[in-house]
């Protein structure tokens, strides 16, 4: 029986409704431990042994419950500037339209203001709790520290008044972050430059659970970012085993891990894409000569290859053309002149015949 070795061993996520760990899969063994290496990829899963925070279960974004329409609340307003009207006008306080019975009495004015106070206040309380929400954008609604609830439908609505209103942008949006330095498996200073495209899922605990969740966002693809880059190197010079160059592997394994420690505060993360990967500037040149170094040396072997099939082919159709076959000497002598010509001009040296330094 395999065993698989702790660094490369991934705890599943807690539910951060929960706190629990969700049942496996039938492709997940029991105890919460998935396989690192696939039968045909070599390429280690990002460990996260460190438990996600904890979300608070009772905050969830709701529809607030006293919340009308705009149109009710117009109505409403019209209603009480009509009665302030009424009241005020026939009791020869304001211009009125119509008739009146003449001027009325200090005592008839004084009750009329009385009264007209009730629709004054009420038309008062329908226009102060007036708001017009635009698409792309929710309302967070709070009073003496409690949430009330989130608007999410667009246009003119009306709230209590009372309650404190907070604006969050509930669209699709992308954070291109500046090169950010971390280190490698090896240790190397490398650079990688990341575009996230993000949203917020849950409105209540974006705005609640955290002082600033854009903040909060760019500090954890930091982190995901440091510890995603230790597990693999940057480059594998030798050709055999993956590498951080493995565009696809590195950006699942980020979407992964943010997705993570960012969902108890109502985040969602689409994809996280890395758009540069360099090594720092202390080692970049020296990186970089190791890089040309390993390419040349893969060139040279490419063409001393190419030069020995060819050789080779050349040989046998000389024995086809001529029905003869050569012995063992002539046919070695005949390769390595072939392979003198196909290689020099190439500039491979160690197979070109050295020159006696005696003969002039």
């Amino acid at each position: 029986m395999d065993v698989i070795p702790r660094s490369l061993q991934r705890s599943v996520p807690l539910d951060p409704q929960t706190d629990e760990q969700p049942p496996p899969g039938p492709a997940e063994p029991v105890g919460g431990l998935s396989a690192s290496v696939a039968p045909d990829d070599t390429r280690p899963v990002a460990t996260f042994g460190r438990r996600p925070p904890r979300a608070d279960a009772d905050l969830r974004e709701s529809q607030p419950k006293a919340m009308l329409p705009g149109w009710a609340a117009l109505l409403i307003l019209l209603g009480c500037a009509i009665g302030v009207e009424l009241l005020l006008g026939r009791a020869g306080m304001l211009p009125w339209w119509l008739p009146g019975p003449g001027e009325a009495f200090p005592a008839e004015q004084i009750t009329a203001a009385r009264l007209a106070l009730l629709p004054a206040c009420i038309g008062l309380v329908a226009l102060a709790g007036l708001m017009s929400n635009v698409a792309g954008e929710a309302r967070v609604l709070a009073c003496w520290g409690h949430y009330r609830g989130t608007i999410r439908r667009t246009g003119l609505v009306w709230v209590n008044p009372m309650l404190r209103r907070r604006r969050v942008d509930v669209r699709i949006r992308h954070w291109r972050s500046d090169p950010i330095d971390v280190m490698d498996r090896g240790g190397a200073p490398i650079r990688v430059g990341l575009m996230v495209v993000w949203r917020v899922r849950d409105s209540a605990r974006a705005v609640l659970s955290v002082f600033d969740h854009e903040e909060y966002l760019r500090e954890q693809v930091h982190a995901v970012l440091s510890r995603t880059a230790a597990t693999l190197p940057c480059d594998t010079f030798d050709g055999l085993g993956p590498s951080l160059r493995d565009g696809q592997w590195f950006g699942d394994e980020l979407t992964r891990g943010l997705n993570a420690e960012i969902a108890p505060i109502g985040l969602e993360v689409y994809s996280v894409q890395p758009l540069s990967l360099e090594y720092g500037p202390e080692i970049a040149e020296s990186m970089r000569r190791r890089r040309v170094a390993d390419l040349d040396a893969d060139l040279r072997a490419a063409i001393v290859d190419d030069a020995v099939e060819s050789a080779a082919l050349a040989v046998r159709r000389l024995e086809y053309a001529t029905s003869q076959e050569l012995d063992r000497h002539a046919r070695n002598a005949l390769m390595q002149q072939l392979l003198v010509a196909f290689i020099a001009p190439a500039g491979v040296p160690g197979l070109a015949p050295r020159r006696d330094p005696r003969r002039r």
